[in-house]
């Protein structure tokens, strides 16, 4: 059987009550790493003040986690698809517990850096095991919708996880509060995993004769290295607005973390119910399609918020719900799209090779905007429209290369996955 190249079919294949219990694993973990990734961005400017940062030495601590993240998948390709997905998963998810907590305690910059770097380590690994597992457990015909649920994580940790880490630093007056029970919230979510996960073993059947062979096979494969690029150029367009968002409304605004924790309150309540609906419609039409509209109405909210005055509240939250729904809309699609571009036997290097072009994209994205924007005398931050303009164009050239994505081959839809199923036996 043939399916279309970026599109399931018309029927909307149900999900069972054994992969539900499956998603709601992989959100839970996926949580917890998305809070710890964007909680730096809100607390930039008690960070600021606390450790003494320039702008520069900011985007040195939100670039730790990703350019981290970006090496240690990267080293990962070459044996992530020689284990088994929980084992892996587990194992890194452990790492990035302690490397959240160690946060917490850093009391120098240069201690904070390292924290975040050991965080990016695990974590983006630990995020490359779990997208594997949505690719392998779930039939192309489903997996808009699970990978909708997981970019959902994104919108909870708007929802609950940002204000909440905020408030924790504003009532003990010290950035590392929101790290420690953050950390504590990880290990509990640790154990969840490790009572509910299944094992998801069917790539370990197919032969492998060389790995570092088989990784070279993957680098250098024609619709892999337009995957990457696309990766790359999506992702730097993304981050060079978000990395900023957070210092440039306090400093414009004189908000405290309260104030700016009901924006994020907000637009990750709109996130939530934006990927419920895209994550459906994900599965019903043309994600190629899909992705693009939605790509073209977030490069003219990225112009917007980088150039929004001093403005009330619910102007600031109003905008940025609508540049976060659009921007992690695109998202649902592309992990789609993106999870059908390997064979299934290379999916975890190939996913661990795009997870560290994207992380490099995350590192490189508030390196670039640190160099444009700069601080005035009063406090205020200067050069963010210029940072609009460069995520424009990054947006612009994602769309193109959204056309190159090709499928490694067509795949029909198929019975729940015998792994999944099984863990609900159990």
């Amino acid at each position: 059987m043939t399916a279309p190249a970026d599109g399931p079919p018309p029927a909307l294949a149900r999900i069972t009550r054994a992969e539900w219990g499956l998603i709601f694993v992989l959100v839970a973990v996926q949580f917890t790493h998305m809070v710890d990734f964007v909680i730096v961005m809100p607390l930039g400017g008690r960070l600021m003040r606390e450790f003494d940062l320039s702008p520069s030495q900011f985007a040195h601590i939100v670039s730790a986690y990703a350019w981290a993240a970006g090496i240690a998948s990267l080293l990962a390709a070459a044996v992530m698809d020689r284990f088994d997905r929980r084992t892996t998963l587990l194992v890194m998810y452990a790492g990035f517990t302690g490397g959240t907590l160690y946060c917490g305690f850093a009391n120098t910059f240069e201690a904070l850096l390292v924290g975040r770097a050991l965080a990016g380590a695990f974590g983006g690994t630990a995020a490359v095991a779990l997208v594997s597992v949505i690719g392998d457990a779930f039939a192309p015909e489903k997996r808009g919708r699970a990978s909708g649920a997981l970019v959902s994580a994104f919108a909870v940790a708007s929802i609950a996880g940002l204000p909440v880490g905020l408030t924790l630093a504003e009532h003990f007056d010290r950035s590392g509060a929101p790290f420690v029970a953050l950390a504590g919230l990880s290990a509990a979510v640790w154990v969840l995993a490790w009572a509910k996960l299944p094992p998801v073993r069917g790539h370990l059947s197919a032969a492998r004769p060389n790995r570092w062979r088989e990784l070279a096979d993957v680098i250098r494969h024609r619709d892999h290295v337009a995957a990457f690029a696309f990766s790359f150029a999506l992702v730097l367009s993304t981050f060079c607005v978000a990395s900023f968002i957070g210092p440039y409304l306090t400093a414009t605004n004189g908000w405290t973390e309260r104030q700016l924790s009901r924006i994020y309150f907000v637009a990750g309540v709109c996130t939530l119910l934006g990927m419920v609906f895209v994550g459906r419609l994900a599965d019903r039409v043309s994600r190629l399609a899909l992705f693009r509209a939605l790509a073209l109405v977030t490069l003219a909210l990225a112009v917007a918020v980088t150039n929004l005055p001093a403005c009330p509240l619910w102007v600031a939250a109003v905008l940025m719900s609508a540049f976060m729904v659009f921007a992690a809309g695109r998202m649902v699609p592309v992990q789609a799209l993106l999870l059908g571009v390997a064979a299934p036997k290379a999916r975890g290097a190939f996913m661990s090779v795009n997870t560290a072009v994207q992380h490099a994209a995350t590192g490189a994205a508030p390196a670039i905007a640190g160099a444009l924007v700069t601080e005035n005398a009063d406090k205020t931050l200067s050069g963010y429209p210029l940072v609009g303009i460069v995520a424009v164009a990054c947006g612009a050239v994602a769309l193109v290369l959204a056309g190159k994505l090709r499928p490694a081959r067509a795949e029909a839809p198929s019975a729940p996955p015998e792994p999944v199923a099984a863990g609900a036996a159990r």
